[in-house]
């Protein structure tokens, strides 16, 4: 090969959030060994990736027509598909090039016989390897007997250092008691958040909490907290290029998704020592250790205890802290993550 291998990154949403930077992550691990480009349909994503300087190829939708447009200009030797809606339009389009697929979350619609499912199942004759995000997303596949020979898991991985540097380059920033960092989507379960803040600002009246993201759920979810008697405790900041600074200093980061795979906010709270406070789903029960890293609860009433609890006491937000850098120290293996993928690669070093 007279160039660089290459990589075409096909992925399906115009915000960033998880599995996006997941991307980023992997074109940064790369750099100078492997040439990656970035393609999904056009909008705010834009910015997050030339924040990042990653190449980007917007395309008009995904589909097997606008894949094929963009393997024809990339010409990519391996095309690497972030979703099952990805992997199908990419299977149908990428002819001789082989297609590497990988699953970010472990959503309820992946459990049962649907039309995505199906799909999913019918395109993986043409993937050469799947990646699950966790253990759960894997066996919870509907069709999962009949993918399980080139199927394995692979964690969410982030470079703290890099993470550390980022936090501390983010110049003056507010300090707010709680974060959260994620999408403006139904997965994450945004109303219920605003309803859990409400908790626990009775119990912690002088909360100040922020909500950090964009997505399609955003005006819905400005609409709750100006409805809300703590709206002027409950902050949206919308998408920001470094929220690390922030995260770094929140007394804990709070989560109420639906399901989630191996979350990346949830990897970067851990790396900067900031404990988490979660709905007990998929992957958050093995990075959240209650009493230990953080606390995973089921309902409104006991996430806010817990975060009010976290928020009064000193000494146990110290430990909790301790324990979420010590787990970060063994979970974020990037060389590990590296191997992984340039085996399913399969390129030549």
């Amino acid at each position: 090969m007279d160039r660089k291998p290459r990589v075409l990154h096909i992925l399906s949403d115009v915000f960033f959030s998880g599995a996006e930077n997941m991307v980023c992550q992997i074109v940064e691990m790369f750099r100078g060994e492997i040439d990656m480009v970035y393609a999904s349909p056009e909008g705010p994503i834009r910015e997050a990736l030339e924040a990042r300087n990653v190449i980007f190829f917007p395309i008009a939708s995904v589909t097997p027509g606008e894949i094929r447009r963009a393997i024809r200009q990339v010409r990519p030797d391996l095309v690497h598909a972030h979703d099952m809606k990805a992997s199908v339009a990419a299977a149908a389009a990428c002819g001789k090039t082989p297609l590497i697929s990988h699953i970010h979350n472990n959503g309820f619609d992946s459990r049962k016989i649907s039309p995505k499912t199906v799909l999913f199942q019918l395109a993986s004759g043409k993937i050469r390897h799947i990646f699950w995000v966790s253990p759960s997303a894997m066996t919870s596949y509907r069709f999962y007997g009949s993918v399980k020979q080139k199927s394995s898991v692979l964690r969410n991985v982030i470079d703290p250092g890099d993470l550390l540097r980022k936090a501390d380059s983010a110049g003056l920033q507010e300090n707010y008691d709680i974060l959260f960092l994620g999408r403006m989507s139904q997965p994450k379960n945004p109303l219920r958040l605003v309803r859990v803040l409400e908790l626990v600002q009775n119990r912690y009246p002088r909360l100040q909490a922020a909500i950090v993201g964009k997505g399609d759920m955003e005006e819905t979810v400005r609409a709750a907290i100006q409805e809300s008697p703590a709206r002027d405790h409950i902050h949206m900041l919308g998408y920001q290029n470094n929220a690390y600074g922030l995260l770094k200093r929140a007394k804990l980061m709070i989560m109420t998704s639906l399901w989630e795979g191996t979350p990346m906010c949830a990897l970067e709270a851990m790396a900067l020592g900031t404990p988490i406070v979660s709905t007990p789903v998929d992957g958050l029960c093995d990075l959240v250790d209650p009493g230990v890293t953080g606390f995973l609860e089921e309902t409104d009433e006991a996430l806010a205890d817990r975060c009010a609890e976290i928020l009064k006491d000193g000494a146990l937000r110290e430990r909790l802290s301790e324990g979420t850098l010590r787990k970060a120290e063994v979970l974020l293996n990037l060389e590990t993550y590296k191997q992984q993928l340039r085996l399913a690669y399969g390129f030549e070093r």
